[in-house]
């Protein structure tokens, strides 16, 4: 049996869980993190010393990173229509995956925390300003990423690569900020809503 251990309304947790359900995978959820259990404890620290979730534990493997964990699950069959065998299409889904846990992130990182988090409490305008027109271009880039590809971040068909900025463009549209029209995001974005997980993971109370 598969462990998750992380709390839902984690961004990186919603990744791994959206992963298992699209895998159909069983796992049972331990809930850590801010409101529950501290990932400060021992016993947290020996499964991932970084104090950070998610964590997978599958039988005595212990991993962690979302993306990783995300790879992992779906590295094999059942997995392949996530994260295909092919070198140069698994290589695409790897490039968007990368691209959004350092670039995308690194541009809403500041924004975000002053507006849905209070951190900091008297945020700089200056540097709110600066987040907001990055992650702007990012998600324009995005956009003429998938105007290209017509459906999907990688081409026709939903990959892990759908799941992690799926989970981004979500954040983006809840988040108060000035977005430029993007039809294509808006696309994107609902033909995500059509499935299933993504209701449950991404279109709730989760920012």
């Amino acid at each position: 049996m598969l462990t998750i251990l992380g709390r839902t309304s984690s961004i990186n947790v919603r990744k791994v869980l959206w992963t298992c359900d699209e895998l159909a995978l069983d796992y049972q959820q331990e809930m850590w993190g801010h409101g529950f259990q501290s990932t400060h404890q021992p016993a947290f620290l020996a499964l991932n010393p970084n104090a950070q979730v998610p964590v997978l534990r599958d039988g005595e493997f212990v991993l962690w990173e979302s993306n990783a964990i995300c790879r992992y699950l779906a590295g094999g069959p059942p997995g392949s229509a996530l994260y295909p065998q092919e070198r140069r299409a698994r290589a695409d889904v790897d490039r968007w995956m990368d691209w959004q846990l350092g670039d995308l992130n690194s541009a809403w990182r500041y924004l975000f925390n002053a507006r849905m988090r209070n951190t900091p409490a008297e945020p700089d305008r200056t540097l709110l300003a600066e987040s907001e027109a990055s992650w702007n271009h990012h998600l324009t880039l995005l956009a003429r990423r998938l105007e290209q590809t017509g459906a999907y971040v990688t081409g026709h068909e939903f990959t892990l690569a759908d799941i992690v900025l799926g989970l981004s463009v979500h954040r983006w549209l809840m988040t108060p900020v000035s977005r430029p029209s993007l039809p294509a995001i808006d696309r994107y974005y609902d033909r995500l809503r059509e499935r299933p997980a993504f209701a449950r993971y991404a279109t709730q109370q989760w920012p």
